[in-house]
C-alpha cells in the first residue's frame, strides 16, 4: 500500500547537501489568551531574517544567526524536511522547519514557544509563528 509520504515531493537529496540557508519570513501570527482564558491569534506582516549555518545533518548540528547573535542548535532531516531546534534555559523552545517542495526556494515555518504573563517590550512574550522562504547559500 502506498501512503501519503509516497506522494510528497522528493527533496531529501537537496536538503541533505545544504550547509547554509538564508531564511526570510514576511508573515507572522501571534497567539494570546484573553482574560476569559479563550485563545486567539492575530496575523501580521513582519520582517524576520535568520541565517542557518554550519548545517551538518550527520552530526545533528547547526548554528543560527539572527543579527549579531549566533547560537548552537540541533538539526534533523526527515524525508524532504529539515528541522532545527533551539532551547533556552528560561524554558523557551524555537523550531524552524524547511520544506523542499521542489521549487527554486524552500518553504519554511519558524515557531517560538514562549509565554510571559506580563509582556516584555522588544522580546517574544507570547507564542509566535512565522511563514516564509529559505535560499541555499
Amino acid at each position: 500500500m502506498i501512503g501519503p509520504a509516497a506522494t510528497r515531493p522528493t527533496g531529501q537529496g537537496r536538503l541533505a547537501t545544504v550547509t547554509k540557508l538564508r531564511c526570510t519570513f514576511k508573515q507572522g501570527a501571534v497567539g494570546a489568551w484573553g482574560k476569559d482564558g479563550a485563545a486567539s491569534a492575530a496575523t501580521r506582516p513582519t520582517t524576520l531574517v535568520m541565517r542557518l549555518e554550519g548545517i551538518d545533518v550527520d552530526s545533528g548540528s547547526a548554528q543560527v544567526r539572527t543579527g549579531s547573535m549566533t547560537s548552537e542548535i540541533t538539526a534533523k532531516q526527515t524525508g524532504s524536511s529539515l528541522h532545527f531546534m533551539q532551547t533556552f534555559r528560561g524554558g523557551a523552545l524555537y523550531t524552524t522547519t524547511v520544506f523542499d517542495t521542489g521549487g527554486a526556494t524552500f518553504k519554511a515555518v519558524h515557531s517560538r514557544h514562549e509565554y510571559f504573563t506580563v509582556p516584555v517590550p522588544g522580546a517574544t512574550s507570547s507564542p509566535e509563528q512565522y511563514y516564509g522562504d529559505c535560499q541555499a547559500e
